[in-house]
């Protein structure tokens, strides 16, 4: 009797879960975004976040929305050749700076007209970098934010250790998120300073938890 028992409870299966969203990240090949993304990814432990860099530093935002429709319609396809829908991706982010980028409110409307969410950063992605030591009020330039970070990381030469930023996420999260309260308040939605990077890593982040 105690031996069918053992048996029947090898034999029971564990309840049938859906598989996590498949997030993919589009940016820019400067190695800030990519490094710091893929630090935090790792840090997350959400093993279904593809990264992929396009270009070098200063590659145009409609370059990168193009290159995520790209990349969106060949998982697609290549999902339904092999009929294996976890090979598409549910979520697709681009993350790119403002900075003085030509046909920049083009870029935004292509990447809504397709469906991406939108990581922007007015006027870098350093401003991010920043708010996780401290508040920064008032319009920044990219070279102020750049010696900025050297205040709190002495080494920052553009490359990111994601530990070196940790400790001060759920301060930046809280920051960000305060900046960008206050542009809409303003009626000045993507005003300098604000980023968007912080409700990706959120959803990043929420992912993990998903049942």
């Amino acid at each position: 009797m105690g031996k069918r028992n053992r048996q029947r409870r090898q034999a029971r299966r564990k309840p049938f879960k859906d598989p996590k969203p498949v997030i993919l990240i589009v940016t820019e090949g400067e190695a800030t975004e990519p490094e710091y993304l893929n630090g935090f990814v790792r840090a997350t432990k959400n093993p279904r976040v593809r990264i992929k860099v396009v270009g070098d530093a200063g590659t145009l935002p409609r370059t990168i929305v193009e290159s995520a429709k790209e990349l969106r319609n060949e998982a697609k396809k290549r999902a339904s050749r092999e009929k294996d829908d976890n090979l598409r991706y549910d979520k697709v982010w681009c993350v790119f700076d403002r900075d003085n980028h030509p046909n920049f409110s083009n870029a935004k409307q292509m990447a809504r007209d397709n469906g991406f969410e939108l990581a922007v950063s007015n006027p870098c992605f350093e401003l991010w970098l920043c708010l996780h030591f401290a508040d920064q009020p008032g319009m920044k330039c990219g070279d102020v934010l750049q010696s900025r970070m050297k205040q709190h990381i002495p080494n920052y030469d553009k490359h990111v250790d994601y530990s070196n930023y940790a400790a001060g996420y759920d301060a930046a999260v809280r920051r960000a998120s305060r900046l960008e309260k206050d542009a809409k308040a303003a009626n000045e939605e993507g005003r300098n300073p604000t980023t968007g990077v912080w409700r990706l890593t959120e959803s990043i982040r929420a992912d993990v938890y998903l049942k």
